[in-house]
């Protein structure tokens, strides 16, 4: 991929928003995100699924559908741990970028756009770094195999920043040598089972 290869249109902006689920839901969308083991790996992979959620795989996947069309299944990844080599013992990527930006506040939602038509890009957020890191309130983040490259891609990304008349008041690279994507809900069975291990009343 070229440095600077971007979409013609701005990236959309997902907000955030609280989601009521029911307790079938909430056992449903546990054992759908739950990472595969390897033996797993079926053709017909959400059967077990199903009886874990204690449904039957229609109710699954009625289920599914409806908490993907209301939007609370996030994304699906192949990469759960990005430095890791494949089957064939070559590494899919060796370095994980995370970008930093600051821009003016007010504008930070305009510059996130900017920065997610960025095709190196596998998501941008709006998130307050603090005093710690430079103030920043954009971040992105990029994998790659050589770290050169990736700078590019981040020079490019700050270049069209300027084009487009967006003040970068600070800006870095962190470079992480581990990343995971992680389910970000926490479902009320796994804190349940956390609770009773840990002597909690719930």
């Amino acid at each position: 991929m070229e440095p600077g290869s971007k979409s013609e249109v701005q990236g959309r902006v997902i907000d955030t928003n609280i989601v009521e689920l029911s307790p079938l839901e909430w056992r449903v969308l546990t054992s759908l995100k739950r990472e595969f083991e390897v033996d797993e790996i079926t053709q017909a992979p959400w059967q077990a699924r199903a009886r874990e959620a204690g449904v039957t795989i229609d109710e699954f996947v009625r289920v599914a559908h409806a908490l993907s069309a209301r939007g609370v299944i996030g994304r699906f990844s192949t990469f759960l741990e990005h430095v890791k080599p494949s089957g064939a013992g070559e590494r899919v990527t060796r370095y994980n970028a995370l970008f930093h930006w600051r821009v003016p506040p007010g504008r930070e939602i305009e510059a996130g756009t900017e920065i997610g038509r960025h095709h190196i890009l596998t998501h941008a957020y709006w998130r307050e770094g603090g005093p710690e890191f430079g103030d920043v309130n954009l971040m992105a983040v990029a994998h790659g195999t050589e770290k050169a490259v990736l700078l590019a891609h981040k020079d490019a990304i700050d270049r069209h920043l300027a084009d487009v008349r967006i003040p970068v008041l600070y800006t870095n690279v962190f470079w992480g040598g581990r990343s995971e994507i992680k389910p970000s809900e926490i479902s009320p069975v796994e804190y349940a089972a956390w609770a009773k291990r840990v002597g909690l009343a719930v």
